[in-house]
């Protein structure tokens, strides 16, 4: 088989009763095959996929190990050429493999590739998590071609050619199944959010180019496993975040950088103290505890990745501060940045 495309499942019975439809009907079944992992769901998930979808391979994991290591445990068991990492909550398109699987065929320093990833609830903008590709800033702030910081633009085709990018979105993601499992795969120890920046990254400091091949649409629901005001999902964003820069970031960055970011943290921290949301702030500063506590255990992984680094100087992360840009200088459109 050509592709696998893995769907992490959690307790999603309802999403993948509406999706999965989308993903059989527009999914050759000559090259490709269709999996579900699923974490330990407790929604009788299992029982409604074997009643309805019957055609689609099932791996059924005995807990829930989070997106990182359901998936890294999921490809493990996965020998097609590529896998495509695909959220229950997106609907594919006529044609949605074609793009990207035509770029992953041309040339084998591009390790992955995503689609353009358009919200499923309001059809004409781009969705947040991943848009059309993804960058970072020097201190590690995410954003996309069609999203920076909170403003999602609407798409008009203003990001419609291929371009190389930093990281890829784990709503739909196309990799080389034997790259991933050479490279390391997600850190299982981040259990969610940021990992495919992470993973992304690591990849390209080893040579690797990532691309969005916006020909291929999918849409995406976003936000539906966490809630976006979540204690833990705040805790897990700013933990792991700080976690990828001290990772990847090269040995004349780290100190400065993270220095900084410590107290753009606090800021955030104080920001969500002021409108109320206590237990947000807390998981910040819980955030930072945590880091600390396990940068000792991270060093051996830092170290490789320094060892591995062949491209240290990467395009695709900005040499600016963001939140200046956004928030100073008005910028909040992609292409004014």
């Amino acid at each position: 088989m050509k592709v696998s495309v893995v769907i992490l499942n959690w307790n999603g019975k309802a999403l993948m009763e509406e999706f999965l439809p989308s993903v059989l009907k527009n999914t050759p079944s000559e090259i490709a095959e269709i999996v579900v992992a699923d974490n330990g769901s407790t929604d009788n998930s299992i029982a409604m996929l074997k009643e309805k979808f019957s055609s689609v391979r099932l791996i059924a994991f005995d807990k829930n190990y989070g997106f990182a290591e359901g998936y890294n445990k999921a490809i493990s068991r996965i020998d097609s050429a590529y896998t495509v990492l695909l959220n229950s909550d997106v609907e594919v398109t006529p044609g949605w493999l074609d793009a990207p699987l035509a770029v992953l065929d041309a040339g084998e320093t591009i390790a992955a590739v995503q689609p353009k990833i358009r919200s499923q609830r309001n059809r004409n903008y781009f969705e947040y998590a991943g848009a059309a590709g993804g960058f970072i800033d020097k201190y590690g702030y995410p954003y996309c071609r069609g999203r920076v910081m909170y403003a999602v633009e609407e798409d008009n085709g203003q990001y419609d050619r291929q371009t190389d990018i930093l990281w890829a979105t784990g709503a739909c993601l196309f990799i080389r199944t034997g790259i991933y499992k050479k490279e390391g795969g997600l850190d299982a120890r981040f259990f969610a959010h940021q990992e495919e920046i992470d993973m992304c990254w690591r990849l390209c400091s080893r040579g690797y180019r990532i691309v969005c091949t916006p020909e291929s649409v999918v849409y995406h629901v976003g936000g539906a496993t966490l809630n976006v005001e979540s204690p833990h999902k705040t805790f897990l964003n700013f933990r792991n975040n700080l976690l990828m820069l001290y990772k990847n970031l090269p040995e004349k960055d780290i100190r400065k950088t993270l220095r900084i970011r410590y107290g753009l943290d606090v800021i955030a921290a104080v920001k969500f103290f002021i409108t109320g949301n206590l237990k947000n702030a807390a998981a910040v500063f819980r955030a930072q505890r945590e880091f600390r506590r396990l940068k000792k255990e991270y060093l051996p992984i830092r170290t490789e990745n320094l060892q591995k680094t062949i491209t240290p100087e990467i395009t695709e992360i900005r040499k600016k501060s963001l939140l200046f840009s956004f928030y100073i200088e008005r910028k909040q459109k992609f292409s004014q940045l």
